[in-house]
């Protein structure tokens, strides 16, 4: 889940875009047939961690299924969707692959991905937000495949320094009550040993922030948007609307975080492509850090502090926190179609997605499956991860699922860079952010 380089993918959607997809009625696909008329499945994926999991659940696929080989093929992020547009253009694209709800828009409208209705699946046993973001047209495109949850990862050792406690729910309001903003100033110092409230505090010599507030759309101000009230999309697939009053205040409240109260670093060291957050998280610089629960695995191990788990502040509209799910998805244009299916029923069943959950990978996207992630996490770095399920029984939302959004990303970014920098009104921000981002929806 980690972030893609936004100059190809920008590259990748707009080849998609551009091509006509001419491919053969049986398609060609990354399958083969070998001499002793065994069938060989490509199966695409990104992640390397993941991908140790998935050499054991495609053991035991074909230790069930004798006459299928599946090859894993493993790209970096970066040039995942690049290589992946570029093999649907030419009919070559893999058997079954990793899907985004980002990215599955424009690859379920032209027709790439094979509608999962013959596995008969019971959407109802999955997590919700990942069945809606694979659906189009009333139809399942992915087998859904995990989730990952933003949380609010802390620095226990500040918070001990500090003589702060985590409150059991966070809370926040756009004129700036509640106890987040609260206990991200008790944890805010200056060289000097100030808070911000405190006189004499000096913003342009601050030793620890409380909090990462920054130009980060999956953990940061959507977040606040949705759990002010506010709408990203009208609908799926529809019109972007996080211009309206309460996505404004909500868009406020995350920059007032850095330029009003100074509990967060400034934007010219936190800015999106070369934020360096999660460093200064790693560093102890920051206190508060909200991520993906995904990023553990990169964060944890370099900490030299003790990392706790908190769940999202909540909002005048309750807690809405950002739920990615990932899908399993099948080449429509498979030279084996049945194996394939038969693959992406197997990902769906609970063996595969227990076993990614027992060795801390994933939270499955199967229901009733979270246990063994936890555990992992609390047996082998004694961190609670509990709050991601907990908020992932709450309001959750996915990414914004329509046409255009990776093409819209760059611009996104650059409007909202220099809001984060004070440059630009947050309601300015907003109307041209939507407009922009409007016009590249199909």
């Amino acid at each position: 889940m980690r972030s893609p380089r936004i100059r190809e993918l920008r590259h990748a959607v707009t080849l998609l875009a551009a091509a006509t997809l001419t491919l053969t009625a049986c398609g060609s696909g990354g399958g083969e047939t070998g001499g002793d008329g065994k069938v060989t499945l490509t199966y695409r994926l990104w992640d390397d961690q993941q991908k140790v999991g998935y050499d054991k659940v495609m053991a035991a696929f074909e230790k069930a299924n004798p006459n299928i080989d599946v090859k894993i093929e493993l790209l970096p992020y970066d040039e995942y969707w690049t290589k992946l547009t570029a093999d649907a253009v030419a009919g070559t694209a893999p058997d079954v692959f990793w899907m985004t709800p980002s990215q599955f828009p424009e690859f379920v409208t032209k027709g790439v991905l094979a509608d999962m209705s013959p596995l008969k699946l019971d959407a109802t046993k999955f997590h919700p937000t990942v069945v809606g973001s694979f659906t189009y047209q009333d139809k399942l495109y992915g087998v859904p495949k995990d989730w990952g949850i933003v949380g609010l990862l802390y620095n226990k050792d500040l918070f001990k320094k500090a003589g702060v406690e985590m409150p059991a729910s966070l809370t926040w309001k756009p004129d700036g009550s509640g106890t987040f903003l609260e206990t991200a100033r008790k944890l805010t110092v200056d060289a000097a040993g100030k808070h911000p409230e405190d006189a004499g505090f000096d913003p342009a010599k601050v030793k620890t922030y409380g909090f990462a507030s920054w130009n980060h759309y999956q953990t940061q101000w959507m977040n606040w948007v949705n759990s002010n009230g506010g709408k990203l999309l009208d609908k799926p697939f529809g019109k972007y609307t996080f211009n309206d009053d309460a996505s404004v205040q909500a868009l406020r409240f995350g920059v007032d975080l850095v330029n009003k109260y100074h509990v967060a670093p400034p934007a010219t060291q936190t800015n999106p492509p070369t934020g360096k957050v999660t460093d200064m998280f790693k560093a102890g610089e920051v206190a508060m850090f909200p991520a993906n629960n995904a990023l553990l695995p990169y964060v944890a191990p370099e900490a030299n502090f003790e990392v706790g788990v908190a769940l999202m502040p909540e909002g005048p509209a309750g807690r809405a926190v950002n739920l990615n799910g990932l899908s399993e998805a099948v080449y429509a244009k498979s030279r084996h179609p049945q194996e394939a299916m038969k693959l992406a029923a197997y990902l769906a069943t609970e063996e595969p997605q227990k076993l990614m959950a027992a060795d801390g990978y994933i939270f499955p996207a199967l229901n009733g499956l979270t246990q063994g992630y936890v555990d992992y996490w609390q047996k082998t770095k004694q961190i609670d991860v509990s709050p991601f399920v907990e908020e992932s029984k709450g309001t959750t939302f996915p990414l914004p699922v329509t046409t255009g959004f990776t093409g819209f990303e760059t611009k996104l970014n650059q409007i909202f860079n220099e809001m984060y920098l004070g440059k630009l009104d947050p309601k300015q921000a907003a109307d041209q952010a939507v407009t922009e981002g409007n016009a590249t929806v199909k």
